[in-house]
């Protein structure tokens, strides 16, 4: 009876280890199966052309996606506002200004045969030297100075910036306050400067004496008025209103 019972338990031993292997035999055959698949797409891709304009856009996103870089945000302005302009006070609009010296033009004969003409960025006010100082002088006369009271009425209102400028025939002077004609232009610069503010004109202004250095660029006319036009102050009103 012990003898049967050995038996029996052996075959149960043999029957139960075959049908173990039976049942993990599928995957080997998947492996297999996989190994091949994977050889194949191996051979395709040996087999293509590869382009590179394509490759490398590919390349560059994987390589952003993966490596994501801190990018910098540039500000950008949103008016038409600096530093130069916000501590600027508003100027006063040029033709408007042109039209109410024109008023005054009329009512003055020294303005009467002085020249206003607008520019791109300013309004130049040529003031002939004749008719402010006397030959060789740098002090204004007393009928210029009236005259020097009405611009410096209607300059004293606005903001924009002024410079004044002398200019002079290449003629010697024989003056004993100045060795030049670039001196002399410069101190006529400062009279007409300082005859505007007896009117109430406050700001600063620029001033600058050029001398003849001009005179060569004057139009083509006879040498008397030629030297007549090179003899003046120019006052120029420009666009840019001065720093507060």
């Amino acid at each position: 009876m012990r003898r049967q019972t050995r038996q029996v338990g052996l075959t149960s031993f043999v029957t139960k280890t075959q049908d173990e292997g039976k049942k993990g035999a599928w995957m080997v055959t998947f492996t297999d199966l996989v190994s091949l698949l994977l050889t194949f797409f191996v051979m395709l891709f040996s087999m293509a052309t590869v382009q590179i304009d394509k490759w490398d856009a590919i390349t560059d996103s994987l390589s952003t996606t993966l490596n994501p870089q801190k990018t910098q945000t540039v500000a950008t302005a949103t008016a038409d506002y600096n530093i130069s302009t916000v501590f600027r006070k508003r100027a006063i609009n040029l033709e408007y200004l042109q039209a109410v010296l024109a008023e005054k033009v009329e009512k003055d004969d020294i303005l009467g045969r002085s020249m206003i003409q607008l520019l791109d960025d300013r309004l130049l006010i040529s003031l002939p030297g004749d008719l402010l100082f006397t030959s060789g002088s740098k002090n204004l006369s007393t009928r210029s100075q009236e005259t020097m009271l009405k611009i410096g009425d209607v300059l004293r209102h606005v903001s924009n910036q002024i410079v004044i400028t002398g200019h002079t025939d290449p003629q010697p002077s024989e003056g004993q306050d100045y060795a030049s004609n670039w001196e002399l232009s410069l101190f006529r610069a400062i009279a007409v400067g300082n005859a505007l503010r007896k009117s109430g004109f406050t700001q600063e202004f620029l001033a600058y004496g050029y001398g003849d250095s001009g005179y060569d660029q004057l139009p083509a006319i006879p040498d008397e008025q030629k030297a007549a036009l090179a003899r003046r102050v120019d006052i120029m009103v420009l666009q840019t209103g001065v720093l507060k």
